[in-house]
């Protein structure tokens, strides 16, 4: 099994890395488009701008192999960026194009609250998952954002979170699943959740493997 976690020249990539090695997550580091598609799971991690990530991933060309990758049934986890660059529109200095996964646009936070959301937020889900498996509902995590995603279909929409006002926090669907926050930051519960969706990846993978073979 191989996880790969796209290496765009994201600023938190070592220390998502980190943690999936503590929890004993099989890593490999990688720009390379070819290998996305022998990935078994795919992690799209990232702080900074909209519009700095998606130059970044077109020009490495990855954008074409991220969308085959969740096309073709991979499971992906994309952090805090990965979350936002997975809708269609970023308003974050413009208008920027995304990757159009997920429906909807990416707005910055109300003017009446501190910018950037820094710091410790409960995380409210709206229906169990996987991802979330031994998780309380309403457990802190760590978020570090300026904009938040909108997307138009709730029923992306897996968790929830105040500040200023109630943004998707959680988004996930069939093998898509993204964070706002950052888990690698998140103590003992973020590493839990990693650990979920190294499960995640170990299931499909399984499952995979008994279709191929009947």
């Amino acid at each position: 099994m191989a996880i790969v976690v796209v290496d765009y020249g994201a600023g938190n990539l070592a220390s998502v890395v980190n943690a999936l090695e503590r929890i004993g997550a099989p890593v490999i580091v990688s720009r390379n488009p070819a290998l996305l598609d022998q990935a078994d799971g795919v992690i799209v991690p990232g702080v900074g701008a909209a519009a700095d990530t998606m130059q970044q991933l077109q020009e490495l060309g990855l954008v074409p192999a991220l969308h085959s990758a969740i096309q073709r049934g991979i499971p992906f986890l994309g952090i805090c960026m990965g979350l936002q660059v997975l809708l269609e529109v970023s308003y974050e200095g413009g208008e920027h194009r995304c990757l159009g996964v997920v429906p909807g646009i990416v707005r910055q936070l109300p003017s009446d609250v501190t910018v950037p959301h820094m710091g410790w937020n409960e995380v409210w889900l709206r229906r169990p998952h996987p991802l979330f498996e031994g998780i309380p509902n309403g457990t802190d995590f760590y978020f570090v954002h300026s904009f938040y995603a909108e997307p138009q279909d709730p029923t992306w929409v897996l968790g929830e979170t105040d500040y200023g006002v109630r943004f998707a926090s959680v988004l996930a669907r069939d093998n898509v699943m993204a964070t706002q926050f950052h888990p690698e930051k998140s103590g003992s519960w973020g590493l839990r959740l990693l650990a979920n969706f190294v499960r995640i990846v170990e299931r499909a993978q399984h499952s995979a493997a008994m279709e191929a073979s009947t």
